[in-house]
């Protein structure tokens, strides 16, 4: 009998022993979702990280490696991409194939370990401008974080700061840079790796299912209209395209052109996360202002009102204070030059129509600016001062501002009212006899 069982067993062993091979396959399989982190850091960089994170959360990867290749970029995106790698609830790695300056050095201490390419460099992390404001918020965001995942505090902060020396690593008024040697030997990053195989190597993940999370064309489109020189450059078309809208008649392609612009530009800082639509509401205030200024004369509160509340909106929209005023004087002079060139371009009928009274103000046309009285035309006087040729004339029991016909007149003498012209009453010597 226990023979019996036992030839079963074997049996049963040999048939189903490549389907529970299979099985153990299955279990041991993992997953590693790759998200590339190249070139400037901006909100369109991190609007593709924060989906990139998402789409392995919902699709229960067990890893993240952020391959990272970047010179730096805004302040504010990267440390939305830090706060996002940090809450991702998945084991995360930074793998540095080339370098990590700036704002990448933020992005690579925000992940559970740290692996660099040979030859790799990180570091170079000091904000523009280097003032002690920017500085003091820049080193306590790396600071909280590298302490966050257990690495030197003082090394990433030596990073950002020129003042902070370390003895045997770098001097002060220097900014610190590692090369991926350097990182390994004071052990600021888990190891060294030519590759993300040799990664996966490392932390003892095998059988492991790769996915590169490649850049949607939207994800390309956010990220473009985020490059730093693009955002001016969208500034000024909308501010070209208003005033094209405001010297042609109607509603036109002007219009549609700063629509456009104006879209583009602070559409790409809402959902790149630097920004809320509460942003666009402000810019939208300061239009409707500025235009009700427009119809109305003079310059008054709603103008006022109206440039703050644009300025104020591109300043939120912005990375710093600095940046704000920098997209505003790209915007200005492009805006200033195309405007000249516009103004030369569009038929004048159109230019004059909008910007120019046609009415003229003439008596042809109409236009009496005061009451004429040619009642005194005729009327004789006495002149009451000398006319140089204005002077003093009394006509009956009126005294009158007159104006002789020749350039001079003396007290005393006879005159007479020869015309009327507006304000003016012209008067000639009588002569005697």
């Amino acid at each position: 009998m226990f023979a019996f069982l036992a030839l079963l067993t074997t049996v049963l062993s040999i048939l189903f022993n490549p389907f529970m091979g299979s099985m153990v396959f299955s279990q041991a399989n993992k997953s590693a979702y790759v998200v590339n982190i190249k070139g400037e850091i901006n909100p369109g960089t991190y609007y593709y990280v924060r989906n990139s994170i998402e789409k392995a959360q919902n699709e229960d990867a067990d890893l993240i490696v952020f391959e990272i290749d970047t010179m730096g970029g805004r302040v504010d995106s990267a440390v939305n991409i830090s706060d996002a790698i940090v809450s991702a609830g998945i084991p995360t790695v930074a793998y540095i194939n080339k370098k990590a300056e700036s704002a990448g050095v933020l992005i690579s201490i925000s992940c559970d370990k740290i692996y660099m390419a040979q030859g790799s460099t990180i570091g170079s992390a000091e904000t523009i401008p280097y003032t002690e404001k920017n500085i003091s918020y820049w080193t306590s965001q790396l600071r909280t974080v590298a302490q966050q995942k257990g690495r030197d505090s003082d090394v990433v902060a030596a990073m950002a700061d020129r003042d902070i020396k370390i003895e045997g690593l770098v001097d002060k008024g220097k900014l610190l840079n590692l090369t991926s040697e350097n990182a390994k030997e004071i052990d600021f990053i888990d190891g060294i790796a030519n590759s993300r195989n040799e990664v996966y190597s490392d932390i003892k993940m095998n059988n492991v299912t790769e996915i590169v999370v490649e850049k949607t064309l939207f994800d390309e489109f956010v990220n473009i209209i985020n490059l730093t020189f693009i955002a001016p450059v969208l500034l000024s078309i909308g501010f070209i395209g208003l005033i094209t809208e405001i010297i042609t008649p109607g509603f036109g392609i002007g219009g549609i052109i700063s629509i456009l612009g104006f879209g583009l530009f602070f559409g790409g800082s809402v959902l790149g996360g630097s920004a809320s639509t509460f942003v666009l509401f402000i810019f939208l205030i300061g239009l409707i202002f500025l235009v009700l200024e427009a119809l109305a004369p003079g310059f008054g509160i709603f103008g006022i009102s109206g440039i703050l509340a644009v300025v104020v909106s591109i300043i939120m929209a912005s990375n710093s204070l600095l940046q704000a005023f920098a997209y505003m004087f790209v915007a200005f002079i492009i805006t200033i030059i195309a405007t000249v060139f516009l103004i030369k371009k569009l038929p004048k009928r159109k230019i004059s129509k909008t910007l120019l009274l046609e009415t003229k103000l003439n008596k042809e046309g109409g236009f009496v600016p005061y009451k004429e009285n040619t009642d005194y035309i005729g009327k004789v006087g006495n002149s009451v001062s000398d006319l140089r040729p204005s002077g003093k004339v009394q006509i009956g029991n009126e005294i009158l501002d007159c104006i002789s016909e020749t350039s001079y007149i003396e007290k005393n003498k006879a005159v007479k009212i020869i015309k009327i012209d507006g304000n003016k009453i012209i008067v000639r010597e009588i002569k005697e006899g």
